[in-house]
């Protein structure tokens, strides 16, 4: 490891999904016989079609969802699923970046749907060679925001000199349902949660091609915020939780925390390109659009991770990453998440001619 600090740049990204891709409208159906007194009120069952998702991936076949289930078998099932299919996109990272497996050099794990001590990434260092003495950061709980917070963690890690810096963000939110739980909160989170991973690798700036510069990032811990959303525990798992309306969050804070987190780096509004978002459902795709003060539809690129993926927490944002590359991202952008805490992470992209 090299003490100079250098600029972080983005070398590679893989995205995937389990193999169990489900039509929303079978989902729905399957959420009326889970919750027949719920399904009652329009209301609610208005949020599948309002949330703008056609499709979702899923750990397990849809019928496994319709029985209860323990703590013990779910987190069973995420632990499995996660390392199969994050084994799958590690590989695949490393083979864009032309890095051998044994030259990575420190590992940041992104998850928040499921335990493990070890944490997961020790297993995918041993199973696929990666460098014994790598740095590993495991990071828990930041829902969400954990993809924007972990590539900032991993480009910090650049900055200390890392040569090979491993991201991986992975999400089995749907077997965070509790069949027996008859909240509004849980309901919700049938209509929106789905599972997903990334890996991305980082490194300095050698002058080699790279898909994006890491160029800053700011971090907000809003007041008194912590009801907003998260997880309660109890015998049947992870039990969702929202408390308050994350749109009008959104309308009231972003403008002045995107402005100074743009000020950080000595950016403007105006020299933004590419608007990188976490669709976290339609309506805070909506409140972006509105608090930035962006033409409604600008965000293209979260509406249709949304539309085609739904929300996979934290991995979500890095669909949107490696959507909008794809489309061919230029010039400067914002990569922006928001997640239990409550919180804010941005992380400032400048993207190659």
């Amino acid at each position: 490891m090299s003490s100079s600090a250098s600029v972080p740049v983005l070398r590679s990204i893989a995205t995937g999904i389990p193999p169990h891709l489900v039509p929303q409208s079978e989902i729905q159906a399957a959420a009326a016989t889970l919750f027949p007194r719920l399904s009652q009120r329009p209301k609610l069952m208005e949020v599948f079609s309002n949330a703008q998702i056609d499709r979702r991936a899923l750990a397990m076949p849809l019928e496994w969802y319709m029985e209860p289930r323990s703590f013990a078998e779910k987190n069973a099932v995420y632990v499995e699923t996660t390392l199969e299919l994050c084994q799958r996109l590690t590989l695949e990272a490393l083979a864009q970046a032309d890095c051998p497996a044994a030259e990575v050099d420190a590992v940041v794990f992104v998850t928040s749907t499921g335990i493990s001590t070890p944490s997961l990434e020790s297993v995918i260092m041993e199973r696929l060679g990666i460098n014994r003495q790598a740095v590993r950061l495991p990071l828990w709980g930041l829902g969400c925001a954990g993809g924007a917070q972990g590539l900032a963690r991993a480009a910090d890690l650049v900055r200390a000199g890392y040569r090979n810096v491993l991201l991986i963000a992975a999400e089995m939110c749907s077997l965070t349902l509790v069949a027996g739980d008859q909240s509004s909160s849980n309901f919700v989170g049938t209509a929106l949660f789905s599972d997903g991973a990334a890996a991305l690798l980082l490194g300095p700036d050698t002058g080699a091609a790279c898909l994006a510069r890491v160029r800053g990032a700011h971090s907000t811990l809003i007041p008194a915020s912590e009801d907003v959303m998260g997880w309660d525990v109890d015998d049947g798992g992870l039990k969702v939780r929202f408390s308050q309306d994350i749109p009008t969050l959104v309308a009231s804070m972003m403008k002045g925390d995107v402005d100074e987190a743009l000020q950080g780096s000595g950016w403007q509004p105006e020299d933004l390109d590419e608007y990188i978002v976490h669709p976290g459902g339609a309506k805070v795709v909506a409140a972006y659009e509105a608090a930035l003060g962006l033409p409604e539809g600008r965000l293209v690129c979260s509406r249709k991770v949304l539309r085609d993926y739904g929300n996979m927490s934290s991995a979500t944002v890095l669909f949107v990453l490696a959507y909008t590359l794809r489309r061919g991202a230029k010039g400067r952008g914002l990569l922006s998440a928001m997640g239990p805490g409550f919180c804010a992470e941005h992380v400032l992209l400048e993207f190659p001619a």
